[in-house]
């Protein structure tokens, strides 16, 4: 976006659009840590699923 345009668009409306853009920067940053919380808690899961698996007798082999 050219720098006159967001200039024209900042002098025509001022202090909504910072705040659009406040708004929607935050909503960023709260999708990043919400991402960032699956993940983890995801691999926990794979993990806590792999230790259950190797304590686990296999099916027909040890029985």
């Amino acid at each position: 976006m050219p720098a006159d345009m967001v200039f024209r668009v900042l002098s025509d409306h001022g202090p909504w659009v910072l705040l659009v853009f406040y708004l929607l920067w935050r909503d960023l940053q709260k999708d990043q840590a919400t991402r960032a919380v699956l993940d983890k808690n995801s691999a926990i899961l794979i993990e806590i699923t792999t230790i259950i698996r190797e304590r686990l007798p296999a099916r027909g082999r040890d029985l």
